[in-house]
C-alpha cells in the first residue's frame, strides 16, 4: 500500500478548506454534499470550490499505477517526493496519456476535456482535508488544460488515513456508472492490492463485479506478467514495464484459458504452449493468430522458421538444479519447454534492449534486428500452421491441392515481377522459400514413386527432377 507524507501546503489547505466548509454550513442557501461509500456504509461530505493551484494529484491513485514506471528517473523522484512540481507534472502527463503509450494523449481524456468545456463540471471530485485529490485527478488535469481556476470537490474527514483514501477511491471507481474505467493492468493491480490487505477472494470479486473464476484468472495473468518482466531484465538493469502488457487483455485471457485446458492433460505441453504464445504476444500478434499455437507448433513450425544465428542452446536449462545445503535437486524443465523458454527470453530481452535508455545505439539496433527476425520467423510459422489448419478443415484431393499450389506459384511470378520493378525483392527470404519448395517437391516425388507403377508425363517429369537433385 502506497503511503506518503503530507504535502507542503497541507496546513494552509486544511485551514482554507475548513473555512469554506463552515461558510457552506452557515450560508443561507442549501448545502451541497456528495455521498461516498466507506466501510460498507454511505458517508455524506460537504462540497466546496477549491482553487486548482492548491490541489495535488494523488500519487497513490490506482488510475496510473501501472504507468508510474514509464520514466524510471521520474518514477524514483515521484516515490521519494511526490509533491515536487516535477513529480506533479509527471503525474499530469500520465493522467493525460494513453495507458498503453503514456507519451500520446488519450482520446478518452480529450473527450472528457471537450465535455467539461461544453457543460462545465457536472459531478464533484473528492479531496482530503490537505488538498490531495482522491477522485477527480483526470478531471483536474482536464480543467487545468482548459485554463479553469477551480474545481468542485467533496471533502473527506480529517481523520481519514491513506488506507481509507485508497478504499474510497476504489469504491468510487468501481461504481457501474464510472465515466472512465481504470486500464486493464491498473484493475489487476487494484485486485492484487485488495488481496494483500487480507480480503477474501469472493469479496474482492463481488466488489469488482466479476465472477470468482474471473478473479482467479486475473491474478494468474498478473503473475505471468510479473514473471515475464523479471525475465526481460538485461545486463544494464533495464526491463519491460507493466505498461508494455497493457494492450493485450484479450490475448492474455485466451492464454489462461488455453493453459488450463492443456494442463488438464499435460503440464509440460501447457508450459511449452504458454511460452510460445507469450513470445507471439510480445511480438504483437493478434489473438486470432496466437490461437494457432498448440502443442505441435514449436516442433512442426517454429523450430525450422527461426534463423540459425538466433537459435539458443537450451541444454543448460535442462540440467538438474541442486539445492544448496541439501542432497536434492529441482526437477529440470524438459527439452521442449527449455527450448520454448529460451525463445521467449530472447524475445523479452530484445524487446527491453530495443527501447532501453541505458543501452548504446549499437545494442538497440542489434535488438531491433533480433525482434524483426523473430517476428518474421513467428509470422512464417503461424502462416504455415494456418495453412495446415485450413487444409485439414477443407477436404481436397491431392490433385486439387497441387492445383492450388500451382495457382500460388503463378501469383508468385507476378509478385516477383513487381518486386524486380521497384527493387524490393528480399533475396535471402526468396532463396529460403525456394529451398523449402525444393524439399517439398522431393518429398512429393518420393511418395508418388512408391505408389504409381506406370507414371504419366507429369509424374515422369517429377521423378526426373528429383533424380537430378539426388
Amino acid at each position: 500500500m502506497l503511503k506518503f507524507s503530507p504535502p507542503p501546503r497541507a496546513a494552509d489547505n486544511a485551514e482554507f478548506i475548513a473555512r469554506r466548509l463552515r461558510e457552506a454550513v452557515e450560508g443561507e442557501g442549501p448545502r451541497e454534499s456528495v455521498t461516498v461509500e466507506w466501510n460498507g456504509r454511505p458517508l455524506h461530505v460537504g462540497v466546496i470550490d477549491m482553487p486548482l493551484r492548491d490541489v495535488y494529484y494523488n500519487p497513490a491513485t490506482h488510475r496510473i499505477r501501472a504507468q508510474r514506471d514509464h520514466d524510471p528517473a521520474l518514477a524514483k523522484t515521484l516515490e521519494s517526493d511526490p509533491w515536487l512540481d516535477e513529480s506533479q507534472e509527471y503525474l499530469n502527463r500520465l493522467l493525460v496519456g494513453r495507458p498503453t503509450s503514456p507519451e500520446d494523449i488519450d482520446p478518452d481524456f480529450v473527450a472528457l476535456m471537450n465535455s467539461l468545456g461544453e457543460v462545465d463540471q457536472q459531478e464533484p471530485g473528492l479531496i482530503t482535508h490537505e488538498g490531495i485529490l482522491v477522485n477527480g485527478n483526470t478531471r483536474a488535469a482536464a480543467l487545468r488544460k482548459l485554463k479553469k481556476t477551480s474545481i468542485r470537490v467533496g471533502v473527506l474527514p480529517p481523520s481519514f488515513t491513506w488506507d481509507d483514501i485508497n478504499a474510497v477511491e476504489l469504491a468510487l471507481q468501481l461504481r457501474p456508472d464510472a465515466r472512465r474505467d481504470y486500464s486493464y493492468i491498473n484493475r489487476l493491480l487494484a485486485m492484487e492490492e485488495q488481496e494483500f490487505l487480507g480480503r477474501a477472494a469472493g469479496d474482492i470479486a463481488r466488489e469488482f463485479h466479476i465472477q470468482l473464476k474471473t478473479f482467479r484468472q486475473e491474478r494468474w495473468i498478473l503473475g505471468v506478467i510479473r514473471e515475464m518482466i523479471d525475465r526481460s531484465r538485461t545486463g544494464d538493469g533495464s526491463q519491460l514495464s507493466l505498461t508494455d502488457f497493457e494492450g493485450h487483455q484479450e490475448n492474455l485471457k485466451e492464454l489462461h484459458r488455453n493453459y488450463i485446458k492443456q494442463e488438464a492433460s499435460s503440464r509440460e505441453i501447457a508450459e511449452q504452449v504458454k511460452e510460445n504464445r507469450i513470445a507471439a504476444i510480445v511480438l504483437d500478434f493478434a489473438k486470432t493468430r496466437t490461437r494457432l499455437i498448440n502443442g505441435k507448433f514449436q516442433q512442426d513450425y517454429l523450430k525450422e522458421a527461426i534463423p540459425d544465428h538466433l537459435r539458443k542452446d537450451p541444454l543448460q536449462a535442462t540440467a538438474a538444479i541442486p539445492i544448496a545445503g541439501l542432497s536434492v535437486s529441482v526437477t529440470p524443465a524438459s527439452l521442449p519447454v527449455a527450448q520454448a523458454r529460451a525463445i521467449t527470453d530472447q524475445v523479452l530481452r530484445a524487446q527491453t534492449a530495443s527501447s532501453s535508455l541505458h543501452a548504446s545505439a549499437e545494442v538497440r539496433e542489434t535488438a531491433q534486428r533480433t525482434l524483426s527476425s523473430m517476428k518474421m520467423a513467428m509470422r512464417r510459422a503461424l502462416d504455415q500452421a494456418d495453412r495446415d489448419d485450413r487444409l485439414k478443415r477443407v477436404q481436397q484431393t491431392t490433385a486439387q491441392r497441387l492445383d492450388d499450389a500451382s495457382a500460388a506459384i503463378n501469383q508468385s511470378v507476378s509478385d516477383l515481377a513487381r518486386a524486380f520493378a521497384n527493387s524490393s525483392l528480399d533475396e535471402e527470404s526468396f532463396d529460403g522459400a525456394l529451398l523449402r519448395l525444393k524439399e517439398s517437391l522431393l518429398k512429393l516425388a518420393r511418395q508418388a514413386n512408391r505408389g504409381i507403377s506406370e507414371p504419366g508425363d507429369g509424374m515422369a517429369w517429377l521423378i526426373k527432377a528429383s533424380e537430378d537433385q539426388a
